[in-house]
């Protein structure tokens, strides 16, 4: 994976900063975070569709967290898969998905405000976290959405 994020940088041009995008900091996750998802068709144009289906599962809930896992896999093919915590365990059988663990670990994120007025901030703020060296090569762009408020953190993990 650590190939496909060398190529990455190489085939985009640079971002240009946007208003919704804060500075880059760190964060500790202390604890592993399983998940359930719904894996999308295709990447992007299947994430909608995704999106709304993992929505479909469960009622809504302040306390549950909502996530967006992308990563390159299958001969470097990104595959996205829109994903929600397990609240009890056993929900993702219940529900029939597949379910993986978000590792504990230091991340490196900026977070999108207001992403819904500009969803293409949440590919930029990938784009310039991708630049970042030491990323875990086996880890996930976490989107990691704030069901408060309009905004996202963009994380991938740093490998440790």
């Amino acid at each position: 994976m650590l190939s496909f994020f060398s190529n990455f940088k190489e085939k985009y041009t640079p971002i240009f900063e946007c208003k919704y995008i804060t500075k880059m900091e760190t964060m500790r996750l202390d604890e592993d975070i399983k998940v359930f998802y719904v894996t999308a068709i295709s990447f992007p144009d299947g994430i909608p569709d995704a999106t709304k289906k993992l929505h479909g599962l469960f009622p809504y809930s302040n306390e549950r967290k909502i996530f967006g896992l992308s990563r390159p896999e299958n001969n470097g093919k990104i595959v996205y898969r829109a994903a929600a915590e397990e609240m009890e365990e056993g929900e993702a059988a219940k529900l029939m998905c597949e379910t993986l663990i978000i590792k504990k670990g230091m991340y490196v994120y900026l977070l999108v405000d207001d992403f819904r007025k500009d969803v293409m901030g949440i590919d930029r703020a990938f784009k310039k976290l991708l630049q970042t060296p030491n990323l875990d090569p086996d880890g996930y762009c976490v989107e990691w959405y704030h069901s408060e408020r309009e905004s996202v953190r963009c994380m991938i993990r740093l490998n440790e």
